[in-house]
């Protein structure tokens, strides 16, 4: 039945969708009673605890065929993607690294490209992982590093900040001792040119989202 759908930790839209039989996410996203939520968040893999996500009642699709043969229907969609960046303690990509990469029971073992960057398909409802460097560019070489997909708070959310902060290597805290909190604001606005006054206003929250990716 159609009805409302609460955010919770971890949730976005492919998980959502995939969690109510949805084969195409923009089915639920594009729905007009989303169309508050999709102007809040722009992005829907990056969703708030509590958000209300409208679940429109499921309709078939019907693709009129001759009788007595045999037809082929195909979908097309993008693949859902799970993109990491890798830098070194001097923000420094670990370029063309080999990585282990674990996501639900299975593992890839993929490369980084010249950017330290990798991307892999995942299935929507990949909450967690985790990704072995075997690459002497990093201290962190052969450590088992815990990955969180669907996790990342939007960047207007102290908690979002705090997190592209604490991915970027500005060791914010958790936000209970907010001079911590402050220092690493202040340490990212000197790095990228913003006024160092240590709010995380407007204009450093669109700089964070910016270097962060999303």
């Amino acid at each position: 039945m159609p009805g409302y759908y609460t955010v919770k930790q971890g949730d976005h839209i492919s998980s959502i969708a995939k969690a109510y039989g949805f084969t195409d996410w923009e089915t639920i996203w594009n729905d007009g009673n989303n169309a508050q939520l999709k102007q809040l968040r722009k992005n829907p893999n990056v969703l708030y605890p509590d958000d209300q996500v409208y679940i429109p009642e499921k309709e078939p699709r019907i693709e009129p065929r001759p009788t007595e043969k045999r037809h082929k229907f195909l979908k097309h969609k993008q693949p859902l993607k799970l993109r990491l960046v890798l830098e070194d303690l001097y923000e420094k990509p670990i370029a063309n690294a080999d990585c282990e990469l674990t996501l639900d029971g299975t593992t890839y073992h993929v490369t980084t490209d010249g950017d330290g960057r990798i991307e892999q398909p995942i299935k929507p409802d990949v909450k967690t992982g985790t990704i072995i460097i075997h690459d002497p560019q990093t201290p962190f070489q052969s450590d088992v590093l815990p990955i969180k997909i669907g996790y990342l708070d939007p960047v207007e959310e102290v908690s979002g900040q705090i997190g592209r902060l604490d991915n970027l290597g500005y060791f914010p805290g958790d936000g209970t001792d907010q001079d911590q909190f402050k220092s690493a604001v202040e340490e990212f606005q000197c790095d990228n040119g913003l006024t160092v006054d240590g709010d995380c206003g407007a204009g450093t929250q669109a700089k964070l989202k910016e270097i962060h990716g999303c």
